[in-house]
């Protein structure tokens, strides 16, 4: 189990635009910006306008040929899917688009944790900021250190030139190279710094979407469905009537983890349930003898 939690740390995530987006009292609209700032570059391509967006158009390879699931309107009002067929005749039936969201619904139902797993989930991640900020200091260290030879070198040879020891043109030439490399230190310490803040940040961020997945997928529109979902899973396949998919990381992670936590108060809920009525027994017997 620590094994496992230690693993969820927050990955190099970066900004996405936005867009608009429908809000209910129970998923803010604050936590759906803040958990769209933490989606990356693949979500980030330009949407092509179409006639209808579909939310799993695109998503989904079936089964059958690994050729795409797409999305058709029958009816003017139903939204079915089907796999396009490319490669000839598949014989995968048809299947509604509500019957997708659920499929969905329930494989982001493995991300809901308790309380007690979210303390365990906040402690390796405060853990693990504590193992980042130590390396980011040490990093910092290292380039302050250098920055401050640079500037005694720079220093020296100024004090060369003064006395005539090297040329003006030699010390403009060094001096500017070395300046270059000051330059570079505290651009990257600027960046460890920055590092450092986000980290914890960004965790918490991940912690949010995998605790609200869910309610989220099921309260937006479909291209925020499908942007939720491209961020969420991969490899996803629709078979027989039967969707597999894969979380991605660390989200595969905190799935894990709440699975193991359910299988160990299951079996801490059977072990009780035998004690009692073992206990019960007894109790029972002995007032037999008695």
């Amino acid at each position: 189990m620590a094994a496992t939690l230690c693993c969820i740390k927050p990955a190099d995530y970066c900004h996405t635009e936005t867009s608009s987006h429908s809000s209910d009292s129970t998923v803010t609209r604050g936590l759906w910006e803040r958990v769209r700032d933490t989606m990356d570059g693949r979500n980030a391509s330009k949407h092509r306008r179409v006639k209808h967006d579909f939310a799993f158009s695109g998503l989904i390879a079936c089964g059958h040929c690994e050729c795409s699931i797409v999305g058709e309107i029958k009816k003017q009002r139903y939204i079915y899917y089907h796999c396009t067929g490319y490669k000839g005749k598949c014989d995968e039936p048809y299947v509604r688009e509500e019957v997708l969201e659920e499929k969905f619904a329930a494989l982001l139902g493995r991300l809901v944790f308790d309380d007690e797993v979210l303390d365990w989930v906040r402690d390796a991640l405060h853990d693990s900021h504590a193992e980042e900020r130590r390396e980011h200091e040490e990093a910092i260290k290292r380039l302050r250190a250098k920055y401050d030879r640079l500037q005694n070198r720079i220093h020296a040879a100024y004090v060369d030139k003064l006395d005539g020891a090297i040329e003006p043109a030699f010390f403009e030439k060094i001096s500017m190279e070395w300046r270059g490399e000051q330059d570079r230190c505290l651009r990257d310490i600027e960046r460890h710094q920055g590092a450092d803040r986000s980290y914890l940040e960004d965790g918490v961020r991940l912690i949010e979407l995998a605790q609200n997945a869910q309610r989220l997928f099921e309260k937006q529109d479909s291209r925020e469905k499908r942007r939720l979902l491209n961020f969420l899973v991969s490899n996803s396949s629709w078979q027989d009537g039967e969707l597999t998919a894969t979380l991605r990381q660390p989200f595969d992670l905190i799935a894990e983890t709440t699975a193991i936590e359910a299988k160990r108060k299951a079996a801490e809920d059977i072990s009780n349930d035998l004690s009692v009525n073992w206990l019960r027994r007894q109790d029972s017997n002995l007032r037999q003898v008695g």
